[in-house]
C-alpha cells in the first residue's frame, strides 16, 4: 500500500473531490487520516433516506472508509460550534471551509503505474476478485490482472458483512477469491494456473 497526501481548497466538495481523484488516477484505497473544517456537511443518518444538512463552522473529527474509481463509501464524524458530535454516511454537498488535509492509502501498484492503467470498458467484466487490504497475495493477483489488461470487478473486504457474504458464496475463508462468470475458481494459485494455460486472455467482457 502507498500513501497519497491531498490538500482540498476552500469550497471543495469533500466526497466529490475524492471520487474525482480516484477516477482521474484510477486508484482505490482507504482514508488514513484527515484534518480540517467544513462550512456545510451532508450526512445520511442510519435509517434515513435523505441526508441531514449542517451549516456553520464544523470541525472534522474523523473520516473513515473506502474510495475507488466507481464509488466511495465514507463515514464522517464532526463537531459543531457547541461541541455536539455528529456522524453518518458522507454525502455530496459537504463543503470545505478553510481547508482539509487528507492522507489516502492506495492499494496495489505505485501511483505512477496506476496513472497509465487503461480505462476498463463499461460492459460487465467476466472476472471478479475479492481482496483483503494489505494482503500480498491479493496484491499479486490484482497486479497480474492489470498487467494483462483484463477487465475485472474488485471487491475490497473491509467489513464482517462483506466477508460473510463472500464466504457463503465461495465456501472459502482465504483471499484473494477469484470468480469467472459468477463461479468461484479459487485463489491466487488458480489464477496463475489459468494464465499459464493461456486461458486468461480469453476472458473478455460479454455484452
Amino acid at each position: 500500500m502507498h500513501s497519497l497526501p491531498l490538500k482540498l481548497a476552500p469550497g471543495s466538495d469533500l466526497r466529490l473531490s475524492l471520487e474525482k481523484i480516484c477516477r482521474e488516477r484510477l486508484v482505490s484505497g482507504f482514508v488514513l487520516g484527515v484534518i480540517g473544517n467544513l462550512s456545510r456537511a451532508a450526512l445520511r443518518c442510519p435509517g434515513r433516506q435523505e441526508p441531514t444538512i449542517l451549516e456553520g463552522e464544523l470541525e472534522i473529527i474523523a473520516l473513515n472508509g473506502t474510495v475507488a474509481p466507481d464509488k466511495a463509501h465514507l463515514h464522517l464524524s464532526l463537531s459543531d460550534s457547541s461541541c455536539h458530535v455528529w456522524g453518518g454516511h458522507l454525502e455530496p454537498g459537504t463543503e470545505v471551509l478553510k481547508g482539509a488535509d487528507l492522507l489516502l492509502g492506495l492499494l496495489d501498484q505505485p501511483f505512477a503505474q496506476i496513472q497509465n492503467y487503461p480505462i476498463v470498458p463499461a460492459s460487465q467484466p467476466r472476472i471478479e476478485i475479492a481482496v483483503l487490504p494489505s494482503c500480498p497475495w491479493s496484491a499479486r493477483a490484482l497486479r497480474l490482472l492489470r498487467t494483462l489488461d483484463l477487465p475485472h470487478k474488485t471487491t475490497v473486504v473491509d467489513s464482517d458483512e462483506i466477508f460473510q457474504v463472500l464466504q457463503q458464496r465461495s465456501n472459502m475463508t482465504t483471499f484473494p477469491q477469484i470468480f469467472v462468470d459468477g463461479k468461484i475458481i479459487g485463489g491466487y494459485d488458480a489464477l496463475v494456473e489459468l494464465h499459464s494455460n493461456g486461458m486468461l486472455q480469453g476472458l473478455v467482457p460479454t455484452d
